[in-house]
């Protein structure tokens, strides 16, 4: 099969939506031709990763808009306009080389919001798009607590969801998309009263997770069980944003009163300073350890090196951390919210109920000194996310899945149902948490 990519952040070795991109091309590029259309920006790293591991059935074509209006994206600011200029571009370099080439399909990747549109909807192919989320919102009661910076952004990014809801190119995705994929259930459902024909839950850490499993076998060589050691390591991954909320563990780590363990944060972000002076405020910054953002190798190792993940992410429709800690045999402590809320169960972790940060901050140091006092449970809530982790997150278990979301969307399209007005949320069994 012949597939055109659309992947506007797509970066070897990187999280997020970078990573995201690039797994789904190395991912496809196994057994399909795969062409990669990305912004010109990505092109020395990806040239550089495949000059050391060549892949023949997988190429790229770059473009950007003219360096006199790139200075429109700086800091952010003009993201949003960026990308739909470039979305135009794009759109006919896509059409040129769908003339060319003359592929089956098109898939769209990223950006993985569902406010962010793409215009190679309009291409005469059955379309996938997604994984997408968005339609997440942190719950109210936990606004008065995210900062200034927190509030403010929060604000702008529920304003930027109604303007998507009511953008003509956003409903024209939507509407015209053979398949729409969702990161967590809130999307799915918000998707559907857009107007999507066909939605279905697949979440973007399948994707990432496919690639990242191939690093796991070396992390896990020197691997010790998890409470092996006297006092617990927890840690925290993650950009050090408000909506992470490690505001939150660091307030129950204080409150669990385990006076020989340690909390190790990894990343870094604008909330950093904020968070190293509440573990001074706290007074427990001797036992907190911030190491910064580090390559995606050297943060697997050092989750490895931990015991239980506390990721109390306010919304999260991904939540790759979480298949991380679990893939490496460790432990999770996370709200019941998002993508997280459907991923982790009683069997790999503990789910904390978040109805007021009080609240959350008591159940979270609850949690902690639950897995402290009975090792048994961590040892088995390791056991089962290794498990779950191996056998649904594989790339061969991945690429099934996409090949049978291809197929139906082909289907759909070659029996002339573009237009109908059906619309399904299916969840594929492949994609829920571990049976009890």
């Amino acid at each position: 099969m012949k597939i055109l990519l659309s992947a506007y952040a797509c970066e070897p070795r990187k999280g997020s939506e970078p990573g995201v991109g690039w797994s789904a091309a190395l991912l496809l590029s196994d057994e399909h031709d795969v062409w990669v259309l990305t912004r010109a920006n990505n092109r020395a790293a990806i040239e550089r990763e495949l000059g050391r591991c060549p892949l023949p059935r997988l190429h790229f074509v770059y473009y950007d808009l003219p360096s006199w209006a790139r200075w429109w994206k700086r800091r952010r600011r003009g993201l949003q306009l960026y990308y739909y200029l470039w979305q135009i571009g794009a759109y006919r370099i896509a059409r040129r080389l769908h003339r060319e080439i003359g592929f089956d399909l098109v898939h769209h990747v990223t950006f993985g919001k569902y406010w962010a549109p793409s215009l190679l909807v309009q291409l005469p192919l059955p379309f996938v798009w997604g994984p997408v989320g968005g339609a997440e919102s942190v719950p109210a009661a936990f606004w008065p607590d995210l900062g200034t910076r927190g509030i403010l952004f929060e604000a702008f990014r529920e304003f930027a969801r109604w303007c998507g809801d009511h953008d003509p190119l956003v409903r024209l995705t939507v509407r015209r998309s053979g398949m729409a994929l969702a990161k967590a259930g809130e999307t799915a459902e918000h998707l559907r009263r857009l107007g999507a024909r066909e939605v279905r839950l697949f979440f973007c850490t399948q994707l990432l997770m496919a690639e990242t499993l191939r690093l796991i076998p070396g992390v896990t060589a020197t691997l010790d069980p998890p409470g092996g050691r006297d006092a617990l390591r927890f840690v925290s991954v993650g950009n050090l944003a408000h909506l992470k909320a490690f505001h939150l563990g660091l307030r129950a780590f204080a409150r669990a009163g385990l006076e020989n363990a340690e909390y190790w944060i990894i990343g870094d972000g604008t909330d950093r300073r904020r968070l190293e002076t509440e573990a001074r405020a706290l007074g427990i910054d001797r036992r907190v350890r911030f190491w910064g953002r580090v390559p995606q190798e050297e943060a697997l190792r050092k989750l490895a090196e931990a015991d239980v993940l506390v990721h109390p992410a306010l919304h999260d429709s991904g939540g790759g951390p979480i298949l991380e800690a679990m893939a490496l045999g460790r432990a999770v402590i996370c709200l019941d919210l998002g993508g997280p809320a459907v991923r982790v169960t009683d069997e790999t972790g503990i789910k904390i109920p978040a109805r007021h940060p009080r609240q959350v901050e008591r159940d979270l140091a609850e949690a902690m000194r639950r897995l402290t006092l009975d090792r048994d449970l961590l040892r088995q809530m390791g056991r089962a996310g290794r498990q779950w982790s191996a056998r649904t997150h594989g790339p061969e278990e991945v690429a099934l899945q996409l090949n049978a979301i291809y197929r139906d969307a082909m289907v759909e399209w070659s029996a002339g149902h573009r237009y109908s007005d059906v619309s399904a949320v299916r969840e594929s069994p492949s994609v829920r948490g571990p049976e009890a």
